[in-house]
């Protein structure tokens, strides 16, 4: 028999544009070829200076997605950090791009490195290692006293969805690092020349699109039509705003009928009329790059993206452009969540392999990142949020992280965020292709859902599909 997951396992292979080594004839979580789980090394000795046993004898190798935070932040703040209090331990640093095509061969070959920043467009499928039995438990580590204070467990030291969301039914697997806020992103100084305001409600965020678009000066909005993901994120987050966070927790949960809720298709509706109305001509064909290059050089006034927006464009943007966010305006009187409500993701996600030669120097590793120093450090480097709580604290934060951080602490509690673009792969490639296909005019908010719930409710029936329930 072949294991369920190999499908999975093969879809990110397929799409990479390669082949897996072939996998035992019957293959199970602790199999492919590997060393299983259950067989890892052993740790060593714990004490209070090693509490998880991390064995110096033993390399650490690392990889490192080169993405929007690059890699600088590795080499010379967290490993730095590790050698300070582990001088014999040898790590082997590597970065790539191409995170599923590089390292996916040796998952399934058995010879994994200890550490992967799991990340970027070619990222390996959560559910399928997780399927697989491929990524090492993380409760030790958040069990461990932490870096700064040992009678302070790590878990108490960092926001706790960032191990909700890295939890797979009932188990740590994934470690989110940096604490994502997304919002419609502007540039102070072109509102301010212009005398424009950030809105609060949905009728005022029509009314600044079509008085910038009567300007003549730029356009209203754009989004990454090349990755029409960015635009999903918003219409989700005005979904759960309309109706509550009972909104996502269904399409996570794939309940019957979840993608064909009533605030699901308000929100959809409302962005399709912003398609239809005031978008920059060409989107469809733009990639995030280029709609943030247009939107540095004054050619669009907003678009919705992540807190790492800021960091991405650094080398690009004008000194005086002044990146600020607001967040999704009220859509209306009954809202169920209030003004200030945002999409917050923990991300940015590092995982330990289970069948790697030294998986406690992977455990310890993200110890030593997970401390004040390093996160702060790391803050203030690629400019964004980390899930370390105080890390900020006493930091010079650019215009950017300063506005993300302020409407977060604004927030509170009103935070949302959905799973199923880890969990389903398929099921976020459907809703992506569709949210494109709804913003240029070729599908209804009806016809969108439609499509949506159709493919949530193959995943549903499909046996050979892992699920995962929150």
């Amino acid at each position: 028999m072949s294991h369920p997951s190999r499908r999975e396992l093969l879809r990110s292979a397929v799409l990479a544009g390669f082949a897996l080594p072939v996998l035992s004839a019957c293959a199970t979580p602790g199999g492919g070829g590997g060393q299983s789980a259950s067989s890892a090394p052993a740790p060593g000795a714990t004490s209070a200076a090693n509490p998880l046993g991390l064995a110096e004898d033993r390399p650490l190798e690392i990889w490192i997605f080169d993405g929007g935070f690059g890699d600088a932040y590795a080499r010379e703040i967290h490993q730095p950090l590790l050698r300070s209090r582990y001088p014999k331990l040898e790590i082997k640093h590597n970065t790539t791009q191409e995170i599923a095509k590089t390292l996916q061969p040796r998952f399934a070959g058995g010879n994994p490195p200890e550490f992967v920043n799991n990340s970027g467009a070619n990222a390996m499928d959560f559910g399928a290692l997780v399927q697989d039995g491929q990524l090492a438990d993380l409760t030790p580590l958040y069990d461990a006293p932490s870096w700064d204070d040992p009678d302070v467990k790590v878990r108490d030291t960092i926001d706790p969805a960032a191990i909700e969301l890295g939890t797979y039914d009932g188990t740590p697997y994934v470690l989110n690092y940096a604490n994502t806020v997304w919002g419609i992103w502007y540039s102070s100084k072109l509102f301010t020349e212009n005398g424009w305001q950030p809105p609060k409600t949905w009728q005022e965020f029509l009314a600044l699109c079509e008085t910038i678009e009567k300007s003549g000066r730029t356009a209203p909005f754009t989004y990454a039509g090349k990755h029409p993901y960015y635009i999903y994120e918003a219409i989700l987050t005005l979904a759960a705003k309309i109706g509550g966070k009972d909104v996502l927790r269904n399409i996570d949960n794939l309940e019957d009928g979840a993608w064909k809720a009533e605030p699901v298709k308000q929100a959809a509706e409302a962005f399709a009329e912003i398609g239809a109305k005031y978008l920059l001509q060409g989107t469809a064909g733009l990639d995030h790059v280029q709609t943030q290059t247009a939107h540095n050089n004054g050619q669009v006034a907003m678009l919705p993206c992540g807190s790492w927006l800021e960091n991405e464009q650094k080398d690009t943007t004008p000194a005086d452009f002044g990146y600020a966010l607001f967040p999704l305006p009220d859509f209306g009187s009954s809202d169920a969540m209030p003004y200030g409500t945002l999409h917050v993701q923990p991300g940015e996600e590092y995982v330990v392999s289970a069948r790697s030669a030294n998986p406690r120097a992977g455990l310890e590793y993200m110890r030593a990142m997970l401390s004040k120093k390093a996160a702060g450090d790391f803050m203030e480097k690629v400019s964004t949020l980390t899930v370390v709580k105080g890390a900020g604290e006493g930091r010079t934060l650019s215009p950017g992280l300063k506005s993300a951080s302020d409407a977060l602490a604004a927030a509170g509690g009103n935070a949302v965020w959905f799973l199923f673009r880890k969990w389903y792969a398929e099921l976020h490639d459907e809703v992506a292709a569709a949210s494109g296909q709804l913003m240029n005019g070729k599908l209804t908010a009806e016809q969108w859902a439609e499509r949506a719930q159709k493919k949530a409710d193959a995943i549903k029936s499909d046996s050979s599909v892992k699920k995962f329930k929150r």
